[in-house]
């Protein structure tokens, strides 16, 4: 080995401050870079901080009385009192089907003929039908859930007022302790930086190398003295930092403008997202690696780090209402482990133990993935 290749195979950091500066002003001077890694990451949280919401509200339902008794208008009203529901009072039947076709209400309650007649008979037994749109189950069930719960609340208060003491009942007191107002924003938002970090490490590093295959620089690069490990760093380094950034910005627009509270430290929020920057960049850069088309790097990363990402990461999807296989599946994907450390930060604080036991798995997978870059990465023309 003579010195020139010596020095060749030798860590040089004047050469890799150039190859980082050469990098970091190709990610300025490229439109694309800049749109996946400021504005795409804007828009998804927005996204998924307002146009996404798993939160019942208010919904839609129609109201017959078919019984005009004092009793009738008094159950009546707390359909209307309730914040869970927006009445829509029907004259007949016919009307109420229609509605219901037309996706106008989600369901509607029908107070039948001698409702307060049966109400006086023993068991407080009255009719009162109710219809849902059974096209979405999760919504019927909740049209179903609410108007059990009006009519129970309805009854006690009843039974209250003519001085009757209902039977003892076993008192439940719901409580959460990391979110108290059971919003599904506090826990979606911080998924969907899982998948704003996903686009930035692996999307944007899939293009890189393939980048200087079509635009014709590679030749030049591997003409250099160059070690292996400075081109490697220099596609590292400049996304690397330009994933903090992004991350930075998600988490003060998470907390000051969408409200999401977080109760985790600074310092555990960078440990983490660095490992996990850690496997989306390896992974983004072995995809390149392998393939010297952008295009075709564009779309292998979206099919093997995003949509995996998005649907087995169990930040909208439930794990445990996967298939037994479908679910030793999601062991092998990093944001998984990602998503249950940020959801941890944002609302439970630093809890180290599972902080720890998920980061390991995110350093393990990071090392074997740069490995793999290393590994295919070589210094000559085939």
């Amino acid at each position: 080995m003579n010195e020139t290749e010596a020095k060749s195979k030798a860590l040089s950091w004047r050469r890799l401050r150039a190859l980082c500066f050469k990098e970091t002003l190709q990610i300025i001077r490229d439109p694309s870079s800049n749109l996946i890694a400021f504005v795409l990451p804007l828009i998804m949280l927005f996204i998924f901080g307002y146009g996404i919401n798993l939160d019942s509200g208010a919904i839609k339902i129609g109201l017959l009385l078919e019984d005009h008794s004092e009793e009738a208008h008094r159950f009546a009203d707390s359909f209307y009192g309730s914040r869970y529901f927006s009445v829509l009072p029907a004259q007949n039947r016919q009307q109420l089907d229609q509605e219901i076709m037309d996706g106008t209400i989600r369901g509607f309650v029908v107070i039948q003929q001698n409702f307060s007649e049966d109400l006086e008979r023993p068991g407080n037994s009255a009719p009162v039908q109710v219809v849902t749109d059974g096209a979405e189950p999760q919504l019927a069930a909740f049209v179903q859930g609410y108007t059990q719960g009006a009519w129970q609340d309805w009854l006690t208060q009843r039974n209250l007022d003519q001085g009757i003491r209902a039977p003892a009942e076993i008192g439940v007191q719901e409580r959460y302790w990391y979110n108290p107002s059971a919003e599904s924003r506090n826990f979606l938002v911080p998924g969907s930086i899982t998948l704003i970090m996903t686009v930035v490490g692996a999307l944007l590093t899939s293009l890189v190398v393939a980048r200087e295959w079509e635009r014709g620089t590679m030749e030049a690069l591997l003409a250099s003295p160059m070690s292996r490990t400075e081109f490697l760093l220099s596609k590292l380094i400049p996304y690397y930092v330009l994933g903090i950034v992004s991350l930075m910005i998600c988490v003060i627009v998470a907390v000051f403008v969408l409200g999401v509270p977080f109760r985790g430290s600074i310092f555990a929020l960078f440990l983490v997202s660095t490992l996990f920057l850690l496997t989306t960049l390896g992974a983004g850069l072995l995809i390149s690696t392998l393939m010297k088309n952008q295009f075709n790097a564009a779309q292998a990363a979206l099919n093997l780090a995003f949509l995996p990402s998005m649907m087995f990461s169990g930040f909208i999807y439930e794990i445990s209402s996967m298939p037994a296989p479908i679910r030793a599946v999601t062991y092998l994907f990093p944001a998984r482990y990602f998503v249950t450390c940020l959801q941890t930060l944002f609302q439970a604080g630093d809890l180290w133990p599972i902080l720890l036991r998920n980061s390991l798995f995110l350093l393990v997978s990071g090392i074997v993935l740069i490995g793999l870059t290393a590994r295919f990465t070589r210094k000559r023309l085939d």
